[in-house]
C-alpha cells in the first residue's frame, strides 16, 4: 500500500437502490483523474454497514475492472468475525491492496483483550493486509495505543486510520506505530498529520475536492491546505454521505443522490448553494 490520498468513496445507487455500475465507473475515473492514489470501497461513506456482504464483494469484483491506476481498498464493518474473514478472501479476489477493518460495533463493552482477540484472529486468517480503523463515535470502541501496541507485530496490520478528531493520537499512535501507515479520517488535521510523518489520508471530503486534497499530500502543499480549510469544514457539518452524493449528482458524476434508509438525502438546493461556494474558493 502506498502513502497519499484515497478517498472514502460514496456508494453509487441507482433509483430502485442498487450499486448502479455505470456511475462507479465515472466514479473511479475521477478519483483518478485527481490524482488519487487509491480509492476505500464500502466505508463509512460508502453506507458499507447498510451493504451485504456479496454487495461488497461485487462492489470490489466490479471496481477492480474499472479502477485504472487506483489501488482499491475494501472496508469492512460487521460485528461476525466469520462475515470479516469471509470479505477479507473476497477483497483479494478482487485485487484490493487491503482492507479496512471498523471494531466490531454490536459487542458492547467489549474487553480490550476480547477486542484484541477478534483482531489477532483476522489477522491470522486475512489473506489482504489490514488497517485497523479508529472510529470511536461508529464502533462504540477506541483503538488505544495501548491497543494497537497489542497487535501491532502481526506481520499483516500495516496500518491505522483515525477519524477519532483527537490531536494527541497523531503523535501518540506514530510513536507506537513508527513503521506503519498513518492516515487521517479528520481532514481538518491533515497538514498537522502530515508534519508528523503520517501517510495521508482516508478522506470523505476528496468525494468533493479530490484534486485539492490529493495536492495537498502530494505536493506537502500548504497554501493549498489553507485554502480549503474553510470548505473542509463547512463540509463536515452536513450530513455525510448524502451532502457528497447530492454534489456528484449535480457534477454529473452519479445518476442519482440516492441513500438507503435510514439515511436520508440533502435539499438539492443546499447542494447548489454549496457547489457555489466552492467555486467562489477554488474555481
Amino acid at each position: 500500500m502506498k502513502p497519499g490520498v484515497y478517498p472514502a468513496s460514496v456508494t453509487p445507487l441507482d433509483d430502485r437502490g442498487r450499486v448502479d455500475h455505470l456511475s462507479l465507473a465515472r466514479l473511479l475515473a475521477y478519483f483518478e483523474a485527481a490524482e488519487c492514489t487509491g480509492v476505500v470501497l464500502a466505508g463509512t461513506n460508502g453506507e458499507g454497514p447498510s451493504l451485504s456482504a456479496v454487495e461488497k464483494r461485487d462492489l470490489v469484483g466490479v471496481a477492480s475492472k474499472l479502477r485504472g491506476k487506483l489501488d482499491l481498498v475494501l472496508g469492512v464493518a460487521t460485528p461476525s468475525l466469520e462475515e470479516a474473514v469471509w470479505l477479507s478472501n473476497r477483497a483479494e479476489d478482487g485485487g484490493a491492496v487491503a482492507i479496512l477493518v471498523l471494531p466490531p460495533f454490536f459487542i458492547r463493552p467489549a474487553s480490550d483483550s476480547g477486542m484484541r482477540d477478534w483482531f489477532l484472529n483476522l489477522l491470522d486468517r486475512s489473506k489482504v493486509p489490514v488497517i485497523a480503523y479508529n472510529f470511536p463515535a461508529k464502533s462504540g470502541f477506541t483503538l488505544t495505543t495501548g491497543f494497537l501496541e497489542s497487535i501491532r507485530d502481526h506481520e499483516m496490520l500495516i496500518g491505522v486510520k483515525d477519524s477519532s478528531g483527537e490531536v494527541a493520537n497523531l503523535s501518540d499512535f506514530r510513536r507506537v506505530l513508527p513503521t506503519h501507515h498513518s492516515f487521517v479520517g479528520d481532514e481538518t488535521l491533515l497538514w498537522e498529520a502530515l508534519e508528523q510523518g503520517w501517510s495521508g489520508s482516508i478522506s470523505g471530503a476528496a468525494n468533493t475536492l479530490p484534486a485539492w486534497v490529493s495536492r495537498v499530500v502530494r505536493e506537502r502543499d500548504n497554501a493549498a491546505f489553507e485554502l480549503i480549510l474553510p470548505l473542509i469544514r463547512e463540509i463536515r457539518k452536513f450530513p455525510q454521505p448524502a451532502m457528497h452524493k447530492a454534489m456528484l449528482k449535480l457534477r454529473g458524476v452519479l445518476t442519482t443522490d440516492k441513500v438507503r434508509l435510514p439515511l436520508e438525502p440533502v435539499d438539492e438546493a443546499q447542494a447548489v448553494e454549496f457547489i457555489e461556494r466552492i467555486k467562489s474558493v477554488v474555481g
